[in-house]
């Protein structure tokens, strides 16, 4: 299971707290979160608001879909959730 991480786009989600962006394997896309806990063990002065917690993960996307790629790895979800803990 390989997958890439080609789209830009990205969303946030309030009830979650999370930012919200997909992969692709092949031409299945699949559902990534990243929680704002997460993303705060990035930058941990960010405000806990939308527009700061996108800006966090633009900054880090790279290293956010590393992380991501390895959660995928470990096997099929509906969705998958790069927590706190996993950064």
């Amino acid at each position: 299971m390989s997958i890439h991480f080609p789209n830009a786009s990205r969303s946030y989600d309030a009830r979650r707290r999370a930012i919200r962006f997909w992969g692709h394997d092949s031409a299945m896309e699949r559902s990534f979160f990243i929680t704002a806990y997460a993303l705060r063990q990035l930058q941990p002065d960010v405000e806990m608001e939308e527009e700061a917690l996108l800006g966090v993960f633009d900054t880090h996307r790279d290293r956010i879909c590393q992380v991501a790629a390895k959660l995928y790895a470990r096997g099929p979800r509906g969705f998958y959730e790069v927590g706190e803990y996993d950064i």
